[in-house]
């Protein structure tokens, strides 16, 4: 999925102007007197044929029963596409906030059951109910990807006036149905949508490939239950021992890039292959610093990074970071395929994704909401070693300095009401300051402020006794 496409609904000029007039002209030939004209593709044209022959607007989407959330959310749990989320999410989801496109993904009736990437798009595409719960099948809603790919079996590109409904012009989509690894039937869909790159010539491939990494990674899952039930009756009768960690991924199971989290929490989280491991504060400590210092760091500096100077009593020093290195490594060679630390110096030598890293590459691109619901809590916020209370310090004040530099006033105020924001008063003054006079939630923050201003008054007076 490319980047640098800046408005999702702008219309071309020149001879891709042309295009797109010649067949919103064809398109309004067929929906109105049934006359379909040359220059429009044979499956676009049959699919409007279906299209009519079920009576449907191409002016309006008649609006369907919403589903509760309780419905939604179960469909979603009992769906089993919902195991291979994690590879949609790195093979496509994330990517879709630079590219400013959507990623939805639909069961086999073609309700959308998952949507997520550009908030601002998703705003949009609301107007025609591209919305999660929502039925775009082609007999709910004409000609579109999802629908059409799904009636089609066979991954499909839909552009602006080729969808059946004009409300979805604007917009065009690729997608590709999802197929049970086992059976071969169709268990559902995956579509990205937004402007003319959603349909570039490279969309398409990349989403069978993510396709194919659903499929496998599916066909592993049950593999690995598989061997499971067996293993447990098999051991029934053996004595088992307890372990921190999460089943495993199985060998060839690296499908996705490594991600290790370690914002909010003291422990590293890593995920590899739709599978997750726990790791121990220190053990967090020492991938983080590799992952945030990719050209290495000799044995002397990473000990100096990772030492305890508040006379806690911790030993530090090289001898004991050798050895914790070990303890380390085993640790990470039981990810398939391992994740691999270098000597001389100590440095990652397989891609691994750091969160907080995430988080101030999207701040980078602008992209300060999503940087924002990325970013859970500080760096391992209880470690005391310097090198990560410099990066936790780093991570923090970019976020911080974006907020108050270019957030909007709505997200200024998501910002003020987390946890690292609650008493800076800088943040929450800024927040009146955006808010227009009459608004009524001025009056929250005023009483916010009112609130900060008396409790660090109050810890002023008791540490002055």
């Amino acid at each position: 999925m490319g980047h640098g496409l800046k408005s999702t609904s702008s219309v071309p000029s020149g001879p891709a102007r042309e295009s797109l007039v010649a067949l919103e002209r064809a398109h309004e030939s067929a929906v109105t007197d049934r006359v379909f004209q040359s220059g429009v593709r044979k499956l676009v044209q049959d699919s409007w044929r279906r299209s009519l022959s079920l009576s449907l607007d191409p002016a309006s989407v008649a609006p369907e029963r919403a589903l509760t959330d309780a419905e939604l959310r179960d469909l979603r749990n009992q769906h089993p596409l919902a195991a291979v989320l994690p590879v949609v999410h790195n093979l496509l989801i994330r990517h879709a906030f630079d590219a400013e496109l959507l990623v939805a993904i639909g069961d086999e009736s073609g309700r959308l059951l998952w949507i997520d990437g550009d908030r601002v798009l998703r705003r949009q595409v609301e107007e025609m109910l591209f919305v999660e719960g929502a039925d775009w099948s082609e007999k709910r809603v004409g000609t579109s990807a999802p629908g059409t790919a799904l009636a089609l079996d066979r991954g499909i590109q839909i552009r602006r006036a080729e969808h059946f409904n004009a409300l979805a012009h604007p917009w065009s989509c690729t997608a590709v149905p999802i197929h049970d690894p086992d059976t071969g039937k169709i268990l559902g869909v995956i579509d990205i949508t937004g402007g003319d790159q959603a349909v570039a010539p490279q969309t398409l491939p990349l989403v069978e490939a993510a396709v194919a990494a659903m499929e496998a990674e599916l066909r592993i899952q049950r593999l690995d239950g598989h061997r499971t039930i067996a293993s447990d009756r098999t051991d029934a009768r053996a004595p088992r021992r307890r372990s921190s960690m999460a089943l495993l991924p199985a060998p060839g199971r690296n499908l996705v890039p490594v991600g290790f989290g370690v914002l909010g929490s003291d422990y590293g989280h890593l995920e590899c292959g739709g599978m997750a491991i726990d790791l121990s504060p220190r053990h967090a400590e020492i991938i983080t610093l590799l992952a945030w210092h990719r050209e290495g760091l000799s044995a002397d500096r990473l000990a100096f990074l990772l030492s305890d100077q508040t006379g806690s009593g911790q030993v530090n020093g090289v001898d004991t970071l050798r050895a914790e290195m070990v303890r380390v490594r085993k640790v990470l060679e039981q990810v398939s395929p391992p994740v691999m630390i270098g000597s001389r110096p100590y440095r990652l030598q397989s891609p691994l994704e750091l969160d907080a890293q995430r988080v101030l590459a999207f701040l980078e691109r602008g992209a300060h909401r999503v940087a924002l619901a990325a970013y859970p809590g500080p760096v391992l916020p209880n470690s005391l070693s310097p090198g990560i209370i410099d990066i936790r310090i780093e991570v923090s004040a970019r976020l911080r300095e974006a907020m108050l530099t270019d957030a909007s006033v709505d997200l200024l105020l998501d910002y003020a009401r987390s946890e690292e924001a609650t008493y800076d008063s800088e943040v929450w003054r800024a927040c009146l300051e955006l808010l227009p006079a009459r608004s009524p939630r001025r009056a929250t923050v005023v009483a916010r402020l009112k609130r900060i201003d008396d409790e660090l008054g109050a810890r002023r007076n008791n540490s002055q006794r």
